[in-house]
């Protein structure tokens, strides 16, 4: 059983992307199982470790077929995705670590895609009541990672008395950490599973942080 990627896997998904359809799909089963499935559960083992003991927090790890209701034309995914949260109905709306492989490469990080807007008042409250807190981990994360923290805003942003705090205030949707990376010899090694895992250690206290607010 495979337990890392290789070149075989860019194969398989660039060939769905070309031919998302079950024939196509049938012939090439054993090499999606062999070649892709298996080694991103692998990883995703391997990156649950840290966090088997944190209560509350799950491991999912995606399969290629779509829910046939929402996609009637489009079988299957192009992509495969692990996602580390906790074990809420939305995972959009709840903070995540996650890794996904397509034709294109890699991406993984953390991101808090949809918070409700209860869940951002809340956000906003906690950061005005303990600035320093906040403020610390968000320069560790810079310390850590030579990516920065980015979201979408709102055009006119809450307003705050903290000017260290305002940029935060204008925070809206899609707060991200996320690192793309294109295929290389990293990739179908070792060295995906420690950079995945790195990323992951560094960024656990903005997740951690996020969780508070869970809706």
């Amino acid at each position: 059983m495979a337990t890392a990627y290789s070149p075989e896997t860019v194969d398989f998904l660039w060939g769905i992307r070309m031919n998302n359809n079950r024939e196509w799909f049938q012939a090439h089963k054993q090499q999606y199982v062999d070649t892709l499935y298996e080694p991103t559960k692998a990883l995703g083992a391997y990156l649950f470790q840290p966090f088997v003991e944190k209560s509350g927090t799950i491991l999912k790890v995606s399969r290629i077929y779509r829910d046939a209701r929402l996609h009637p034309p489009v079988p299957y995914k192009e992509s495969l995705w692990i996602c580390i949260r906790q074990d809420v109905q939305w995972w959009s709306e709840n903070p995540c670590l996650f890794f996904e492989i397509d034709p294109d490469g890699v991406r993984y990080g953390f991101t808090l895609w949809r918070p409700s807007v209860a869940t951002m008042e809340d956000f906003r409250q906690e950061i005005t009541r303990r600035p320093e807190e906040f403020l610390s981990v968000m320069a560790s994360v810079a310390e850590k990672v030579d990516i920065p923290v980015t979201a979408e805003c709102y055009k006119r942003p809450k307003p705050t008395e903290n000017a260290a705090l305002a940029p935060y205030f204008a925070w809206k949707n899609d707060i991200s950490c996320i690192r793309s990376q294109p295929f290389s010899e990293e990739v179908f090694g070792d060295g995906l599973k420690q950079a995945v895992a790195a990323m992951f250690q560094s960024l656990t206290p903005l997740y951690d942080y996020f969780t508070r607010f869970r809706v």
